[in-house]
């Protein structure tokens, strides 16, 4: 029977002090609404920086030509290191870390036809598992080099999809025939479109992908632009490196730790730091959201501090007609729930019609695709509890212990 009065209570309260209990509920609507919307936003943001970050590869090392920078075993230092294929396969067949590699040899700006379309573009020469280090995912109906084409010195060509819309526009190219330098190369596969933030080399988008055994044949060249690995399932990429450098060192003969014989690109590094970034970001909003709600919960205290006031003689007859301190008690706090509680289901129910709506505007290349946390969620819900008992203790306290001709008296 007691929460039907309270809640009677107060409806009566909101129809007489409409702007008061509006403006009471909209501070807890908002600081609800800005937590999951805050959340939503942290977490559709890291997720789309992750995806883009991986568009150039998923934990990926890559290695270039160095120059050594300490003596070892009476050599000088600053000797070049070149590594060649020989070595990659050296390195594929004796190193226990490494899970993929592949070596890469490059061509800047090489004309590539296409009946009456010319344009420019790298070729680089690759091993079979270059395309699933570096995300290189054929679209429906392609495929990428196979060890049959590396094997057979195929002329085939992997190609990107901008590349594709320069040579073929919509016309299907898997297939068809292009030159690459006069040299007339199948199509095989188009890679499939994906977000790419960075790049050693070009956007993959615009590259033509070959096999290095075709490379070579055709450049008549030994000596790598660079190469690509990837860490086994059980080790780190701090593992590979230090193997590969120990490695490449006993064949130049080079010192294990000069780490400048062979410069590096360790793209684990990036991952981890946009992981530790958005963490603390996170954590950053957590403090954010606890003082928003803080903030409600003060203003929601002073207005049940007023509302006391106001309904002191009403207390008073209460209490005279037998009325117990729990009862006075339980109505603040149920009132207070009240409070918090309809301007809390009214911010998260705001939070998600903005975070439905988002994908329809296309911003999903800025801001990524907002997700409600469900942890988020029940953090938010334990919040407004603890709002809305703290607002409401201690008004409520000060109601409950009043004797009934005190309050009649101040009244």
């Amino acid at each position: 029977m007691l929460p039907l009065i309270t809640i009677k209570q107060f409806l009566n309260d909101l129809r007489r002090q409409k702007l008061r209990s509006l403006l009471t509920m909209f501070g807890i609507f908002w600081g609800s609404c800005a937590i999951v919307l805050l959340f939503a936003f942290s977490k559709g943001l890291g997720d789309a920086q992750l995806k883009s970050s991986k568009g150039m590869g998923d934990n990926i090392c890559i290695f270039w030509p160095g120059l050594t920078s300490k003596e070892y075993k009476g050599l000088s230092k600053g000797r070049r290191i070149w590594p060649t294929e020989e070595d990659i396969e050296l390195l594929k067949n004796t190193a226990v870390t490494i899970g993929r590699i592949s070596p890469e040899f490059r061509r800047w700006s090489q004309f590539i036809k296409y009946n009456k379309s010319l344009t420019r573009s790298p070729v680089i020469g690759v091993w079979p598992e270059f395309g699933l280090m570096r995300n290189l995912i054929p679209d429906i109906g392609s495929r990428f080099i196979n060890n049959i084409d590396q094997t057979e010195r195929r002329r085939v060509v992997f190609i990107g999809n901008i590349l594709k819309n320069d040579l073929f526009g919509s016309e299907s190219a898997v297939g068809k025939q292009i030159l690459i330098n006069d040299v007339p190369f199948t199509v095989i596969g188009v890679m499939k479109e994906k977000k790419q933030d960075s790049s050693y080399g070009g956007r993959d988008s615009r590259i033509a992908y070959i096999p290095s055994s075709t490379f070579r044949n055709m450049y008549s060249t030994r000596y790598l632009s660079n190469f690509v690995t990837q860490a086994a399932a059980d080790f780190t990429m701090e593992d590979t490196k230090q193997e590969i450098y120990n490695i490449m060192g006993k064949k130049y003969q080079f010192d294990p730790t000069d780490t400048q014989a062979l410069g590096t690109w360790d793209t684990t590094e990036m991952f981890t730091f946009l992981k530790n970034f958005f963490l603390a970001f996170n954590y950053f909003l957590v403090g954010i959201g606890i003082t928003t709600l803080i903030t409600g919960a003060i203003g929601v205290s002073n207005i049940m501090n007023v509302v006391l006031e106001e309904r002191t003689k009403e207390i008073g007859i209460k209490m005279a007609l037998g009325a117990k301190k729990s009862m006075i008690l339980s109505q603040f706090i149920l009132e207070t729930f009240l409070v918090t509680g309809i301007g809390g289901i009214l911010g998260f129910l705001f939070a998600w019609l903005i975070i439905t709506l988002i994908p329809y505007m296309n911003l999903e290349e800025y801001i990524g695709v907002p997700q409600i946390n469900l942890q988020v969620g029940f953090l938010v819900t334990v919040l407004l509890g603890m709002v809305g008992f703290l607002a409401g203790i201690f008004p409520a306290r000060r109601a409950a212990n009043l004797q009934p001709v005190q309050a009649l008296k101040l009244f």
